[in-house]
């Protein structure tokens, strides 16, 4: 019983220290990343202000039905009336995709266009759990056949944390096109 008393006054002691030395961390790193950070937000911001022509907007936002506050931004390349009566995946389907990723400032980090299988240029995976949030949220607003450009903030991609060679901060553009959705009539409901 004597023991329960001393834990507690170590736990005291020792609890306020790791929590400090988490916010040291999650500091240092918005702070050795605050410049790369400016410049991302600056970027999408100017994208996002970004118009045709005609003046309407460049990019058409893409908000996730069950995140109001999480928003894609996309420029479709083709016709979208000529496949609008396409398949379009749900948040769980398989899907195959040609895509190029970029970071802001165009330099490329990652291809499908290297790829082989399951056909030459061809990226397979399964949305959702997967793969990005903002990956997922833009391929379920495609049609099979559509290309886009995708503009993914740094919360729906890596977040504060980056992967590989991608920063923290880091707000994310690819180049997608829905190649096809493998097996879709195994997601429907047969009626």
């Amino acid at each position: 019983m004597k023991k329960i008393p001393f834990l507690i006054l170590c736990l005291m002691l020792v609890l306020p220290v790791a929590i400090a030395s988490c916010d040291d961390v999650e500091n240092g790193v918005e702070k050795k990343y605050a410049a790369w950070k400016k410049s991302n937000d600056d970027w999408l911001l100017a994208q996002r202000n970004r118009k045709n022509a005609d003046g309407t907007n460049y990019y058409t936002e893409v908000v996730a039905p069950w995140d109001a506050s999480a928003k894609v931004y996309m420029h479709w390349y083709n016709d979208r009336a000529l496949t609008a009566d396409n398949p379009m995946p749900y948040f769980t389907s398989t899907v195959d995709v040609k895509y190029k990723g970029m970071l802001y400032n165009d330099e490329p980090f990652d291809s499908s266009y290297l790829r082989t299988t399951p056909a030459v240029g061809v990226f397979r995976t399964q949305l959702g759990d997967n793969v990005i949030e903002g990956w997922s949220m833009a391929l379920c607003a495609m049609h099979v056949g559509d290309s886009c450009r995708v503009l993914i903030p740094y919360q729906l991609g890596y977040g504060v944390s980056g992967y590989s060679r991608i920063d923290p901060y880091s707000v994310l553009q690819f180049d997608l096109k829905l190649v096809d959705i493998p097996k879709l009539e195994l997601n429907v409901r047969r009626r």
